[in-house]
């Protein structure tokens, strides 16, 4: 009988326990430069720190909604991409580093396309206007003496982007897209060719965000979220198959097509991060990326830029 009473104490403690945990819902995609996020949540790293997640699946161009709206209290996305919501009066902080692309988000291209410049006056696919492959096609035209006003945009999320040139549509010459898509392109060469990622223009990088409001508020979740994050990495380093396996299953991969797909990017560790905003790299991107969305009409105003980014939990002990 004492035993009984003893197990159902601790199984109520922890019942309470549960109770307790802070939510908090993200709104991400099914990105590979995020995936760790989904291992936080599905391994139980998130629940561990205290923290009750939910994660949504949203596309990038409807995530700053869903923040404006309350639905969401943080996000993952790119640094470029907080800029414009920001500019759009949604405001979200920064507060971590995900990864950075080393050629897992590129431009696809018809055979016959030979370099960037070749596009003037083509049809190219990419998402909408605030989203990373539009700004993606942006950086890279002027990075060859184009604007976005030399083509002819069309609207395509990253997959179907990727699904269109596989499938041969006749009428994109072109199509911005990233992993794990891309990878689906590079296995049928015949459908196209990879003619430009971001191991030619480093400009892609992914961090983690919450409204100010909820960084106000929830203080010591923010810390577990960023702390959580570090786990995943961790876990990845000590346990790579079962790790890849779940990060995998989120976006219906096998653990081996996963871990071909994280190959092309490279999360970042506490070191990193630190590195990333204390070195100036982050103000310094985030400047030439808001210039370039000005020229380009993505963005009709500057944002306060000194409140992008707030780094305080990455630098706990």
């Amino acid at each position: 009988m004492k035993k009984t009473l003893i197990a159902a104490a601790i199984a109520l403690a922890a019942v309470a326990a549960q109770a307790q945990n802070t939510p908090v819902t993200i709104a991400m995609s099914g990105w590979t430069g995020f995936a760790p996020l989904t291992l936080a949540k599905e391994a139980g790293l998130f629940a561990k720190r205290g923290l009750d997640v939910t994660i949504k699946k949203i596309p990038q161009k409807d995530r700053h909604l869903a923040i404006a709206s309350g639905d969401v209290q943080c996000a993952a996305t790119t640094v470029e991409t907080w800029i414009a919501w920001n500019a759009a009066g949604v405001a979200t902080t920064q507060i971590f580093q995900l990864d950075k692309s080393f050629g897992a988000d590129g431009m696809v291209v018809k055979p016959t396309i030979v370099r960037i410049a070749d596009l003037k006056g083509k049809t190219v696919a990419a998402d909408a206007p605030g989203t990373a492959s539009y700004f993606t096609l942006a950086w890279m035209l002027k990075k060859n003496g184009l604007t976005l006003k030399d083509v002819k945009v069309v609207n395509l999320s990253p997959q179907a982007a990727a699904n269109a040139m596989i499938a041969g549509n006749t009428d994109i010459d072109a199509g911005m897209t990233y992993e794990p898509y891309l990878g689906a392109v590079r296995a049928k060469p015949e459908a196209g060719k990879i003619i430009a990622t971001t191991l030619d223009y480093p400009m892609i990088m992914d961090t983690f965000g919450c409204t100010p409001k909820f960084l106000a508020d929830n203080p010591k979740a923010a810390q577990a979220l960023t702390d959580a994050y570090f786990d995943a990495l961790e876990m990845i380093k000590r346990d790579p198959k079962k790790s890849f396996e779940i990060m995998g299953a989120d976006v219906k991969q096998t653990g081996e097509a996963f871990e071909t797909s994280q190959k092309y990017l490279r999360w970042q560790d506490k070191a990193a991060n630190q590195k990333f905003f204390a070195g100036g790299e982050h103000a310094a991107f985030s400047k030439e990326a808001a210039e370039l969305m000005l020229e380009a009409g993505i963005i009709k105003q500057l944002p306060d830029m000194s409140k992008l980014a707030d780094p305080r939990f990455i630098n706990t002990k």
